[in-house]
């Protein structure tokens, strides 16, 4: 009976200890992208950041694209259950003057001393997390030859076999901006309309405006021989065993997209999601994900490969367009009117 009763005040003693460690486990809510970048972010930089922070769990949500993630954080906007969010930069600017988020600075996280100036935007309570660059996306078995220039869009070779994303997609805007400045407009961060006039010579070569189930999957099936799309998620698809999907910064040059992190105001658990939030902006973290999917690093202390640098726009940093994506986003709906008006209706 006696060691009835020890083993059973053992047993209780585990059990209250077992609820006494789970409690003590604090969670921080992330919410991102999905798919590949979920899987290779949370092996580059959330499972090591749980390794060296036992008493932190981030659980990671998927509500879908930007707008999704800023649409779940409206809806919440009362009572918060994120903690950290990623979105592209002109949804944060959204998202901040909507009170939405936080600022995140040096008491934050001081390696935001060590950012890019590009990564922290006046005005926008949000701090760049990765560099994506637009690349020319191809089919090496259709187009023999590496590709130099956006002019490739309009390559005979390509013609009807083109898949491009739409504005007010983040993709269509970005090439119309490109665009812009090949044909010699002044100001590409105010008008586009040289831009637009480009793609409606291109129109006629598209195949879908809306590539599913998506731009890389369309080309690796050769359901698409080439399109635009970003230099990180092309990197890694270029990698498969037998694929055919290649991608190539034109000598004309690229623009960065950047995805920023934002700290939620009133976030349930803000002090453990600060302490993710620094871990995201260090050299560390920022160095492994660059080698795993191949974004440029936000943080200028990141000691990234030779070999995986060469695979990013980091290195070419000269060719990098300066785009104000916070005026672009004042004009972002009059350009997707002048593409629904002029541009689409020409397409085949």
């Amino acid at each position: 009976m006696l060691k009835w009763v020890k083993t059973a005040a053992m047993a209780a003693t585990g059990a209250m200890l077992a609820i006494s460690s789970a409690s003590a486990e604090t969670v921080v809510n992330f919410a991102g992208y999905t798919g590949l970048f979920q899987d290779l972010y949370t092996k580059a930089v959330i499972e090591p950041f749980m390794k060296q922070n036992p008493d932190i769990k981030v659980v990671y949500f998927t509500p879908g694209n930007s707008a999704a993630i800023l649409g779940a954080l409206r809806a919440q906007k009362n009572a918060p259950q994120l903690d950290v969010a990623m979105m592209d930069i002109t949804l944060a600017k959204a998202g901040t003057d909507e009170g939405l988020f936080a600022p995140i600075d040096e008491t934050v996280s001081p390696h935001v001393a060590d950012l890019y100036p590009m990564a922290k935007i006046p005005g926008v309570n949000a701090v760049g997390m990765t560099f994506d660059s637009l690349v020319l996306v191809y089919d090496k078995m259709v187009v023999k030859e590496k590709p130099d220039s956006w002019r490739a869009l309009w390559d005979p070779a390509v013609e009807g076999k083109v898949a491009l994303h739409a504005t007010p997609d983040i993709l269509g805007v970005a090439l119309t901006i490109m665009l812009e400045k090949m044909a010699g407009g002044s100001d590409y961060n105010k008008n586009l309309d040289k831009g637009i006039e480009e793609m409606m010579t291109l129109a006629p070569h598209v195949l879908t405006w809306d590539p599913k189930p998506d731009l890389w999957g369309m080309i690796m099936a050769q359901q698409a021989a080439m399109g635009v799309g970003y230099n990180a998620r092309a990197q890694v698809f270029a990698d498969q065993p037998g694929s055919v999907l290649a991608a190539s910064i034109p000598k004309e040059g690229t623009l960065f997209q950047i995805n920023a992190v934002a700290l939620v105001e009133d976030a349930p658990n803000a002090e453990a999601a600060k302490k993710f939030i620094d871990y995201m902006l260090s050299p560390e973290a920022q160095k492994a994900f660059t080698e795993a999917m191949f974004y440029a690093p936000t943080n200028s202390k990141a000691q990234v490969s030779p070999e995986a640098l060469e695979r990013t726009s980091a290195g070419q940093m000269e060719n990098v367009l300066n785009v104000d994506w916070l005026a672009i986003a004042e004009i972002r709906d009059q350009v997707t009117q002048e593409w629904r008006r002029r541009v689409i209706p020409l397409s085949r």
